[in-house]
């Protein structure tokens, strides 16, 4: 009785593991929008760490100071998905729209930010990311064409 059910636990166990492992050699890469909303929401609850892995390695260390600097006194209260396009198969622009708010003011803004996306190997990576309309929002550059035509008026 007692090898019965010792072979019993030894094959549950057995199986447990080789499904964890085959899991993880099975693990598929990110679609477009699961590493959009990974990363939007890694950003908006000051995970930085989980949101520089949606990031080139090149413009980690930057960005997660600025996010840590920007933390002390920007609070996102939401963001939503506002559009997706694909440009081909390995690259996408996502406009997104932001709520926030300063710690030191208490005013909500709402601020449209396009995200330039790269897909890398397996990974789709935010390569840029820039203001479109909407109120300016610290450590958001202009986006170009915004700042071209501010400066034509």
């Amino acid at each position: 009785m007692k090898r019965a059910r010792f072979a019993s636990i030894t094959f549950v166990i057995f199986a447990a593991i080789a499904t964890v492992a085959g899991c993880g050699a099975a693990r598929q890469a990110d679609t477009l929008g699961e590493s959009v909303q990974h990363y939007n929401d890694s950003v908006r609850w000051g995970r930085f760490e989980m949101a520089a892995g949606h990031i080139p390695a090149s413009q980690r260390a930057q960005r997660m100071d600025e996010w840590d600097e920007r933390a002390n006194d920007v609070k996102i209260t939401d963001y939503e998905v506002v559009n997706m396009v694909p440009r081909g198969e390995r690259e996408a622009r996502v406009q997104i729209k932001v709520s926030w708010y300063k710690g030191s003011e208490g005013t909500v803004h709402e601020t449209h930010a396009v995200q330039t996306w790269e897909r890398h190997g397996k990974d789709w990576l935010m390569v840029d990311e820039s203001r479109v309309r909407g109120s300016e929002m610290p450590g958001l550059p202009e986006h170009a064409t915004a700042a071209e035509a501010t400066a034509k008026d």
